[in-house]
């Protein structure tokens, strides 16, 4: 029996390890063709080995699927293009971009040095845009020449950027901007026929095992909640055919659950109809934060 992505050509960034590891490997699973791309970094982002996207690759192929390794950096603009360029080249075009690539430098802000701020905004950020710049040029050509797209593009945002967590300003504020460019990029490649969603991934992994997540005691032969491979199902159905009415949409996800983040919400305000004097504003504010809804938390109860 077919995959549900059988023949399409995927990018995954980040895919050596981790999450994106079994994006690939699940990819591969459903008929997908693979760009396994990694830089083959430590979690700060430094140092570089082509060794964990290789053994992926191995793996895909073994298991009878298509597989390439590719070792571009997704934060040099023109690497992306090349990245992006591999998959047409080997595959015959591109389908599915999956921004998976990320790296942590947390520190308290007081203490933040200007290059961990940089270095994070770089991978996850700009990690995002280039490769999703290059794919989404491709797929507009494509339109423009009345060629037919299905094309996908698949993000990774954060609890971190969407409710806040104390140490990561880099970090959740770069995952802020991806959920932000999520929902812009939906709107402008709509017309191409792109679909453009986030995920928001809970998942045990080489950057989130030291913070102790995921590491509970469970009993032998039980569902692991925390594993990563639990993420891959819902991305590569965001990759398939089946979605392509669904766009502009983060998705929360993480074990056996699936949510739909809902983002910033205008909640009660107050208009007098003309410009306010900041003398009386004191009243005024503190009823609206009354009425307001809590702000969630990044471990809120569902």
């Amino acid at each position: 029996m077919a995959g549900i992505c059988e023949g399409r050509s995927v990018i995954v960034t980040g895919a050596g390890r981790g999450i994106g590891r079994e994006h690939a490997l699940e990819f591969a699973r459903q008929g997908a063709q693979v760009v396994v791309n990694d830089l083959g970094g430590d979690v700060d982002g430094s140092g570089s080995s082509q060794t964990p996207a290789q053994e992926v690759v191995d793996q895909i192929r073994k298991a009878g699927g298509e597989a390439i390794v590719n070792d571009d950096n997704v934060c040099d603009f023109e690497g992306a293009g090349r990245m992006v360029e591999s998959a047409i080249d080997t595959f015959g075009g591109l389908d599915v971009l999956v921004c998976n690539a990320g790296i942590l430098r947390d520190r308290m802000l007081v203490n933040m040095s200007e290059a961990e701020w940089d270095s994070v905004m770089a991978v996850h950020l700009k990690g995002t845009f280039a490769p999703a710049r290059h794919a989404a040029g491709y797929w507009r050509q494509r339109s423009k020449d009345g060629k037919a797209v299905d094309g996908r593009i698949i993000t990774t945002s954060s609890a971190s950027g969407l409710f806040g967590n104390s140490g990561q300003t880099n970090y959740a504020a770069a995952k802020a901007g991806i959920a932000a460019f999520t929902i812009v990029a939906a709107k402008e490649l709509e017309r191409y026929g792109v679909s453009v969603n986030g995920i928001a991934p809970g998942a045990r992994t080489r950057m989130t095992a030291p913070l102790g997540f995921g590491g509970e005691e469970r009993e032998a032969g039980s569902f692991d909640a925390a594993a990563p491979d639990n993420i891959a199902p819902l991305v590569v159905w965001l990759g398939s055919a089946e979605a392509r009415t669904v766009t502009g949409r983060i998705f929360e996800v993480m074990g056996g659950r699936i949510g739909v983040a809902n983002g910033w919400t205008r909640g009660p305000d107050a208009n007098q109809e003309g410009r306010w004097d900041p003398a009386e504003l004191g009243p005024v504010v503190e009823e609206l934060v009354r009425q307001a809804a809590e702000p969630e938390t990044i471990f809120a109860p569902r």
